[in-house]
């Protein structure tokens, strides 16, 4: 290793140690040590801390045992005549480089709460959104495990001129990677290129500006950290583990710009211990141990056009990027990007005019390969119809007529419900919703380059005959934007939508012999098994049966299997024979049973992305459900973050479970347990979401007044308070046997 860098990394770690301990005796002058400390809403404390040294950051005084042991981390700075080792001091450096600077941020986010936003966005006149919040880190951390985004990029500094950093930018958003961003060269930040050029800045477009210092690097490596503990079962303290798991699954890499400091270089070796290299566009030494860690690495002088490329190279990332013949950029991490009225072109649905999508299955010789129709005006038609405009707006339909030999009519509903994030991956369309009350927006950016209606058809023919070509030997789109075609359409859809949901709503889990398995994401939780049935969707609500069941015959060795119930074991509990056998096999024998209807005994498995935390409160004998966006604490006395950690990562926790929010309204609802009677808290929001749901279940139940007799936020905080709720609206679960 570079003895100039290992001297800079070493000597710029004894920097912000020191600058730490001085940080942390003014603020115990100030606060005191019994004052709380935590990066807001996360059940991870400090993070990179709790990871590799398993140790909870609560309060001012416990941040003096870590600076403690960065300093005995910290090798001595090398002398001029010492030559070797410098590899393992670096590294070490970088470790308590990072405690250092954790704690740092942690008393920054003490003296100064406003300094960080709240938001997924930047604000106005505050661009800097400091560490995810675990709303945001659960909804985000997910993509790194399924592979919708393979990894990060981690800016220092600022590329010399906006337009180059726009460009890097966009390359790594088709690349499909997130965009961290830190720190300045000279005063210059990279997020305020970005935002002078009218970029969109925040977690929904993967463009994130942390924070304006460099020691806001932690809140990327923090969040590697948290998906390792989070979606793949690395237990805090097991640093190891921690740093192999982002090693080999976190593809992630420092892009650095301008002069690297003493500091810089101490969080390039800190990262490194991650396996996470640096590219610099500056004449630095290199690091290149090849043959010793392919992720080891230090290049340098590396030309702005080839830092992408460069950085996917070293840290051994292949991506393919989707090439469309459409006139804007077109990846997976465009899908969160809004198109706002300031920046809106023309929008159809809505709300604002009809709009409607559809997908039906025709025979082979009713459908024209790659015929793609515009019936009405075209977007560059538009100013010359008199609207009143821009934003213009116009009626909208789009009919997708696909045939196959292995197509089938239950397969329309899954490739219908592709149309959302295929569209959504084209730069400058933003597209809501589904059936009739999809709602498309496009830009003015995506206008001037040229954009069309009849580009949406080319996504869609591209996109559905390559990513679903074992059933679609035939696609054709015809798009209508005349009102009276539309309105043909929508009367068309309306009838397929009902056809459809019959077979659904008709079903129970009794009248089929075969459930289906779900896997995806055993990626990260391995030892999780999903079952669903007709009344038991997947928990993170996107899977029903019939979803199984397509997917099934769609890709046969995918994730969604059939599963024969075999024999009952218990009816009221739900076990079966085949169920028992199938998760047991496919949990690789962690879980042995299952209960369908309990969460007592035997309750289901979960990953991570279940909508709903289902609870017991012991005193209550009931059971309280928490939704993932509610932040609050709830009568167990945990947050809904807390509790994900305790039902997470493929364990049995009885008493805990993931559930989908569809569920809570089954027949099915834990029904060992007397069902929706036995639910005595929920959030208020969540009590709205499904307000004319749970009053149909109430009334089917005989009790239409029991959505007013579960307690919410507004009238319980704590268990005491649901019990005394309980006995003042006299709740049914009074009636109920004991829960243990």
């Amino acid at each position: 290793m570079s003895k100039i860098i290992a001297t800079a990394a070493i000597r710029g770690a004894h920097k912000i140690v020191d600058e730490a301990f001085a940080k942390y005796e003014e603020a115990v002058k100030k606060f005191g040590k019994d004052q709380e400390v935590a990066f807001p809403n996360t059940a991870y404390y400090l993070p990179i801390i709790y990871a590799m040294l398993g140790y909870p950051v609560k309060k001012l005084g416990d941040c003096q045992e870590v600076l403690e042991e960065a300093k005995r981390l910290l090798p001595p700075v090398p002398s001029e005549h010492m030559w070797l080792p410098y590899l393992g001091p670096a590294l070490d450096a970088g470790m308590a480089t990072f405690f250092a600077e954790e704690v740092i941020e942690a008393i920054r986010y003490l003296e100064d709460p406003n300094f960080y936003t709240k938001t997924e966005e930047p604000l106005e006149d505050n661009i800097w959104l400091g560490a995810a919040d675990d709303v945001i880190f659960r909804k985000r951390g997910v993509e790194f495990v399924d592979g919708t985004a393979p990894g990060f990029a981690a800016c220092l500094g600022a590329p010399p001129e906006k337009e180059i950093a726009q460009k890097i930018a966009q390359e790594l958003l088709e690349k499909n990677l997130y965009v961290f961003m830190h720190s300045d060269t000279g005063g210059v930040r990279m997020a305020e290129q970005l935002k002078e050029l009218g970029v969109q800045l925040g977690w929904p477009t993967r463009l994130i500006p942390f924070g304006p210092y460099t020691s806001s690097v932690v809140f990327a490596i923090g969040f590697a950290c948290r998906v390792a503990m989070a979606f793949g079962g690395i237990k805090p303290g097991d640093y190891m583990g921690n740093l192999l798991y982002n090693k080999d699954r976190t593809f992630a890499f420092v892009l650095a710009f301008g002069p690297v400091s003493d500091e810089w270089y101490a969080n390039a070796a800190g990262a490194i211990n991650w396996g996470f290299p640096t590219i610099s566009d500056w004449d630095i030494p290199e690091i290149k141990p090849w043959g010793i860690c392919t992720y080891e690495h230090v290049v340098s002088k590396v030309p702005y056009e080839e830092m992408v490329d460069r950085a996917l190279e070293v840290r051994g990332l292949k991506v393919t990027a989707v090439k469309l013949d459409i006139p804007v950029a077109y990846a997976p991490a465009f899908e969160g990007e809004r198109v706002r009225k300031g920046d809106l072109y023309l929008e159809c649905g809505g709300g604002r005019t009809p709009a409607v999508e559809l997908l039906i299955a025709k025979s082979l010789d009713e459908v024209e390969d790659g015929k793609i129709e515009v019936i009405g005006p075209e977007i560059n038609e538009v100013e010359k119809l008199g609207l009143e405009g821009p934003p213009y707006r116009l009626p909208f339909a789009v009919l997708v007529e696909v045939a196959g030999a292995n197509m089938q009519e239950d397969f329309e509903a899954i490739l219908e419900r592709q149309f959302h994030h295929l569209i959504n991956y084209a730069q400058g369309i933003m597209h809501v919703g589904q059936r009739n009350i999809m709602w498309l927006r496009i830009s003015k950016a995506a206008v001037e380059k040229g954009f069309l209606f009849r580009h949406i058809g080319e996504i869609l023919y591209a996109k559905l005959r390559q990513e679903f070509g074992a059933i679609v030997d035939k696609c054709q789109v015809t798009i209508y934007t005349e009102e009276d075609k539309v309105k043909e359409i929508l009367e068309l859809a309306k009838k397929v939508y009902a056809r459809r949901d019959e077979k659904i709503a008709g079903m129970t889990d009794e009248s089929v012999d075969v459930y289906y398995s779900c896997t995806l994401c055993q990626s990260f939780a391995p030892s999780h098994v999903c079952v669903i049935t007709p009344e038991r969707i997947g928990m993170c609500g996107a899977y029903n049966w019939l979803d199984g069941k397509a997917c099934y015959e769609i890709n046969p060795t995918g994730p969604n299997q059939p599963i024969e119930k075999g024999e009952v074991i218990d009816e009221k509990l739900g076990q079966y024979t085949g169920i028992n056998e199938y998760v047991k096999q496919a949990s690789r024998g962690k879980v042995e049973r299952v209960s369908l209807y309990s969460i007592m005994v035997d309750p289901m498995t979960a990953c991570g992305c279940f909508e709903c935390i289902a609870a017991m409160l012991p005193t209550c004998n009931g059971i309280m459900i928490v939704n993932r966006d509610y932040l609050g604490l709830t009568p167990t006395g945990m947050k809904f973050t807390t509790m994900a950690g305790m039902v997470g990562g493929g364990q049995v926790t009885p008493g805990f479970m993931g559930v989908s929010k569809h569920y809570i309204t089954s027949r099915k609802f834990l029904i060992a347990e007397g069902g929706l009677k036995r639910v005595v808290w929920m959030p208020k929001s969540l009590k709205e979401e499904l307000k004319e749901k749970l009053k149909a279940r109430a009334e089917e139940l005989g009790i239409p007044d029991l959505i007013d007799k579960i307690a919410d936020e507004t009238v319980a905080n704590t268990e005491e308070e649901v019990a005394a709720w309980i006995e003042k609206v006299g709740h049914p679960v009074k009636e109920l046997p004991p829960l243990m």
